[in-house]
């Protein structure tokens, strides 16, 4: 069976998260995006945990239901702990095939640390210490490194992370098979790297609101179940791993390196040209991806791994509709023209995806259609994102907004 997975979400119970962020409106999201199986995020918070065993169906196969969606138990830990004198920030993606083990995983976690103070725990757990904990309790489990580029939490980043995945887990480095890639980065990114050949490459939305649910997903063609999934991941298996669905990695809020408070966007190159130093005020920079990728690559820029999962980069709908509009993402207009968009052809994915040209062009707005059509073949104009900051995408550019102004002008 082939469906969409976005396995990586936040509850309610997290800092900075929707307070729709429950079972109810995620799954209806879930449904309009197209998405199948989508991860339950938070399972160590106690009053999410009761929501879910009050509103999942157990399948009996590692995997839940609700209201035809199905459900994966996720959790992701924030572990901060110094080791060999420097201070690492590590996010983990952990995932159960039961309520047993998830019980089993907050008693010993509970024992390091508050559970209940945040819906993504903060915990001075070594990354390598968390993942004998949970594999102790059940080897089935999954332990997937989050955003693994993210400059200030994650397994690579420039502010916090590690240089080898080795160093980071250790003796339980063999145990971990795949690795979230993060918004900031897309998979030829992570295979200038030769040491993560062997991992599969996920993507997933990190979402903390229900509409920005699947902004990353992945294809699978295999059963559902979490004994089918975990082992399609382990054995990087492109028959039942179909792709993933990424960003533009550029837009992602740490692409390239920069300074916010000074407005100062850099490139690796501008970057070694400045000494790591922004040019208006002398600080020092956030180094974003790019600049990390570059710092521990072995590989060319554009270099292709033979026998990699394939991917897609994707441009949100909501997006394409107000650039083709000329309008913000969050007016009535563009909710109104998604809203119908989804009435008429079913999901999200389906338009972004499938519905050929010509099928669009019956229903949708000519310059929407058009925007999809640029986005499918990359035909656009990016400005990266850094230092917190998410980059900006233009599907539509100054000529095209004059052209269109003309034609509007000749009509009357």
């Amino acid at each position: 069976m082939e469906f969409i997975a976005d396995l990586h979400v936040h509850s309610k119970y997290s800092r900075a998260t929707s307070h729709d962020m429950d079972v109810a409106h995620i799954s209806r999201w879930a449904k309009i995006k197209g998405i199948t199986l989508m991860g339950t995020g938070d399972f160590t918070h106690h009053l999410w945990l009761q929501e879910l065993k009050k509103n999942l169906q157990d399948l009996g196969n590692g995997l839940f239901k609700h209201n035809d969606i199905y459900f994966m138990l996720t959790a992701e830990v924030s572990s901060i702990y110094s080791k060999k004198g420097k201070t690492y920030r590590i996010h983990n993606l952990i995932t159960s095939p039961s309520f047993k083990s998830v019980e089993k995983i907050n008693e010993a976690l509970g024992k390091r640390g508050n559970l209940s103070s945040d819906g993504r725990p903060i915990l001075g757990v070594d990354a390598q210490e968390l993942a004998h904990i949970v594999f102790d309790i059940d080897a089935t489990c999954m332990i997937i490194p989050g955003h693994i580029w993210t400059p200030w939490f994650s397994l690579f980043g420039s502010m916090s992370g590690f240089d080898r995945i080795e160093d980071c887990f250790e003796k339980e480095t063999p145990k971990i098979f795949a690795l979230e890639t993060g918004l900031s980065s897309d998979p030829a990114m992570n295979w200038r790297l030769s040491a993560l050949d062997r991992f599969s490459l996920v993507s997933n939305s990190d979402s903390h609101s229900p509409a920005k649910i699947g902004r990353e997903a992945n294809i699978f063609n295999c059963e559902l179940s979490y004994n089918a999934i975990r082992e399609t991941l382990k054995a990087k298996d492109k028959k039942r791993f179909l792709s993933t669905l990424e960003f533009f990695p550029e837009e992602g809020k740490y692409h390239f390196d920069g300074h916010r408070l000074c407005g100062v966007r850099l490139s690796p190159q501008e970057t070694k040209k400045y000494q790591g130093k922004c040019p208006k005020c002398g600080k020092s920079v956030t180094v974003g991806v790019m600049s990390r990728v570059e710092q521990l690559s072995d590989r060319p820029q554009g270099f292709i791994l033979e026998g990699a999962v394939p991917y897609k980069n994707l441009i949100p709908l909501d997006e394409i509709i107000a650039d083709s509009k000329g309008v913000k993402k969050g007016s009535t207009s563009v909710e109104k023209d998604y809203t119908s968009a989804i009435a008429q052809f079913g999901t999200e994915f389906e338009i972004l995806l499938k519905c050929s040209r010509e099928d669009l062009a019956k229903s949708l707005p000519a310059r929407l259609v058009e925007g999809i059509m640029r986005m499918r073949k990359g035909e656009l104009e990016i400005k990266a994102g850094y230092d917190g900051e998410y980059g900006t995408i233009s599907i539509f550019n100054d000529e095209d907004k004059k052209n269109t102004d003309k034609q509007q002008l000749s009509l009357f």
